[in-house]
Order: structure tokens, then sequence, then C-alpha cells
């Protein structure tokens, strides 16, 4: 079973994807640390960051367990991971590599922003997680608080709203709600409300 959730960021897609694999045994691919990954290798072999055949070889080598570093969600991975995104060797290689993920046994769950759309547009279930930016930008502003980053809630707000321009209208594999997936919106949504609607989903998915 192949299980696409794509949506915008702070959504709650990732806590959601996390949960759905766990219930139904299956692989999590969290396709967002696939560019922080590369990123990362880079650096620590001192390669050129802006050396599209660099970045390709690298893209091709990828590993899952190259996925595992905690400090890939940190903000220095981002900036890494912005720099290697833009090259087309590199995408390419990334879409082989999350479909190769999804086909291993016994299925998987992947998150993203164009999973159903353009990375595994057969999956069994698509949902489409989303909130309103407003609730988005706060729960991120709690989450970094929560971590010790005193990050102003307007600063989040205009990130999030920024990103969600440039995803949507990006020229590869922008962000948009797949025309067979389930929207779910989180916005007045827990976390475990939101695990319960998702499971509601892919129950209804394989009737």
């Amino acid at each position: 079973m192949i299980i696409a959730i794509d949506g915008p960021a702070a959504a709650g897609k990732g806590t959601i994807a996390v949960k759905l694999a766990q219930h139904y045994g299956l692989n999590h691919l969290d396709t967002g640390l696939l560019y922080r990954a590369i990123g990362r290798l880079m650096a620590e072999k001192g390669l050129d960051l802006d050396d599209p055949v660099a970045a390709g070889e690298i893209a091709r080598a990828l590993k899952p367990a190259d996925l595992g570093h905690a400090d890939l969600r940190g903000r220095e991975a981002g900036e890494l991971a912005s720099r290697v995104a833009i090259h087309p060797e590199v995408r390419a290689a990334l879409v082989d590599f999350q479909r190769d993920f999804a086909r291993m046994a016994p299925g998987a769950v992947l998150d993203g922003r164009d999973i159903g759309t353009a990375i595994c547009p057969d999956a069994d279930v698509k949902i489409f997680v989303t909130a309103s930016p407003e609730v988005r930008a706060r729960r991120r502003t709690d989450e970094l608080n929560a971590k010790g980053r005193d990050v102003p809630y307007e600063r989040i707000l205009a990130e999030i709203l920024e990103r969600d321009e440039r995803d949507s209208h990006r020229s590869a594999a922008p962000l948009r709600q797949a025309d067979d997936a389930v929207r779910l919106d989180t916005t007045a949504l827990d976390a475990d409300a939101a695990f319960a609607a998702a499971v509601a989903i892919v129950e209804a998915g394989h009737d």
C-alpha cells in the first residue's frame, strides 16, 4: 500500500504521516529531508553546492540511511538544501529515489508537496493536508519557541505565506491538490483528531 500525503508547511502532514506509517506497519519517507541530506553531504565533502554535476552525483548515490542525521532539520541544513534544490539533475535523481522507496515492501507513506501529483500518481490513498496560514504560523512559532528560539509570530507568518506562494507557482511539480486526493483541513483539529481523520480516509479508500 502506498499513501501519498501532500500539503503546505506546518499543516501537520509530517506528524500524520509518521503515525499512519506506524499504525499500518509501513515505511515512512519525509521527502523534505532529501535535499537537506544532499546539501549536508556536499558540505561535508567540501563540494561546490552550485555545481549541478557534483550535486547530481551525490543525489544518485543517496541512501535512506543518509536521512537519519538529527541536524537535517536545522536552519543550516535548510539553507544548504535551497542551493542544491535548483539543479534539475538533483530533482531527477530524487524522483527515482522516492519511487524506489515507495515500492519497497510492505509499502510506504510519503509526505511532501508533489507526492500525489508527480511522484506517486497511482498511490492507493492520497491525502492533502492543509490548515489556515495563521494556524500554521502559530504552530511553527510555538514549536520554535519550545526549542528556545525567540521568533516573532509575524515573521513566521510572513515566511509561510512567502513559501506557499513559491511552492504553488514553481515551474517543476508545484504544490497542488491531486484531483483524486481527499482534503484534510487540520485548522480546528489537534494531532489526535487529525490522525483519526486520516485513518478514516485511508479505511474509506480501501473499502
